[in-house]
């Protein structure tokens, strides 16, 4: 079974290839994959991969603090993603909050 690994502080410069062909020196890689942001393409920084369970703990060990690219790596094992709470999505303000009532905030019909 493969197990997932977080891979912190990877530099914008850094390919899915060249990720993946650093962590093979440690073990079969099934995966690898660097988080690109939506908005603008271009890498967030950070990147997941997966290998065989027998390998991904000497690889964290070996990898966690070597630097690749120019950047120091932070390497542990992925966390299930949480759900997110708050942010700024919803009405946030007053102005027709009920619109199927037939009234508006000073009291008044339409």
């Amino acid at each position: 079974m493969a197990k997932k690994l977080y891979i912190g502080g990877v530099s914008y410069n850094t390919t899915q290839q060249g990720l993946q062909d650093a962590f093979a020196a440690h073990g079969k890689v099934t995966s690898a994959q660097i988080v690109m942001d939506k908005m603008t393409g271009k890498s967030r920084g950070f990147g997941f991969v997966e290998m065989d369970d027998a390998d991904a703990e000497g690889a964290i060990q070996a990898m966690n603090g070597a630097t690749l690219d120019g950047r120091r790596l932070t390497v542990n094992e992925a966390r299930p993603m949480t759900p997110r709470t708050g942010g700024a999505g919803g009405s946030r303000g007053s102005y027709n909050r009920d619109r199927s009532s037939g009234s508006n905030d000073w009291g008044m019909n339409s």
